[in-house]
């Protein structure tokens, strides 16, 4: 089948190659590069397209999905987890009968290496602010993993050859990472346990308020590449203030800070988001098309 029009309704990243694939399965493709930030809008630019991409800076919800009634598939230039976590409204649309597919894996490597790269001039005082009165190995280092999925496994396999200390918490076991010496420990254990902590979590899925920033206590490291933020800001607000304790993030990770907490001494952000590559967007480019190839194979 081909849909009447594909609408990439934000700035998906697709790459040209992809773009132009888009022609093969629509009669009209439009696309593009900016982000929406009105309701309205969205709903405006999708009008009577039966399918629109969209990456994760932009919301898709009830309203909009029930605005534009000849929608049939929702194709997400994004991660789709779970649908708490999603910013499609996944259940509603796939009650109206319009299938939703999103994509996984696309830029992990990209995210470990940020991390790595980030911390290891933290430690060593490369750009200026310096951990400890000392520069710091990864060997030895006390590191915990919040999120044990495939960037946090990434992240372990990174790290290992470093002969960093490795834990984590996660809500499933991994019994072949423990196998490889990475310890299990509850929240509260690796808090008390690690020197550095790094999120790895779907977005709305907060962790950490007082008590737990209590419990991780200070001359620490704290690492968010997640999209939005595993902790409450208030209680991250008073842990970095002090001495000793710095937080690093991405440009996805900072996203809901307010730029008070930007702005706080310790606090080292990105503009840039971790994982964005040239390989990065033809992975996330492949995915995205073969979900349409697909959804299309499967309603001819």
């Amino acid at each position: 089948m081909r849909f009447n029009k594909i609408v990439c309704v934000d700035n998906t990243k697709l790459n040209q190659e992809a773009l132009s694939e888009l022609e093969n399965f629509a009669e009209k493709v439009e696309v593009y590069t900016d982000y929406p930030s009105q309701k309205e809008e969205i709903i405006k630019r999708i009008g009577n397209a039966e399918a629109v991409l969209v990456s994760w800076h932009t919301e898709i919800d009830k309203d909009v999905i029930a605005a534009c009634s000849g929608l049939k598939y929702i194709g997400m230039a994004c991660s789709l987890y779970d649908d708490e976590s999603a910013n499609v409204a996944v259940k509603f649309a796939r009650e109206k009968g319009i299938s939703v597919k999103g994509i996984r894996d696309y830029g992990d490597p990209g995210v470990a290496e940020f991390i790595i790269s980030e911390l290891i001039q933290l430690l060593n005082g490369y750009k200026g602010e310096q951990w400890k009165e000392l520069p710091q190995e990864l060997t030895g280092l006390k590191i915990g993993i919040i999120g044990m999925g495939v960037t946090g496994q990434l992240l372990a396999k990174c790290l290992l050859p470093f002969g960093a200390d490795l834990a984590y918490y996660s809500r499933s076991r991994k019994a072949e990472w423990e196998k490889k010496g990475v310890e299990y420990l509850t929240l509260k254990e690796l808090l008390n346990t690690c020197e550095v902590i790094s999120f790895h979590l779907p977005k709305n899925t907060p962790l950490m308020g007082e008590n737990e920033f209590m419990e991780y206590g200070n001359g620490k490291i704290l690492i968010n590449t997640s999209l939005g933020l595993p902790f409450e800001e208030h209680a991250f607000k008073k842990w970095i203030k002090n001495r000793g304790n710095f937080a690093i993030f991405d440009a996805d990770g900072k996203k809901e800070l307010t730029s008070e907490t930007r702005r706080m001494p310790g606090v080292i952000v990105s503009e840039s988001s971790a994982g964005w590559s040239e390989q990065t967007l033809e992975r996330l480019s492949e995915k995205v098309i073969k979900n349409i190839r697909e959804y299309n194979k499967a309603n001819t």
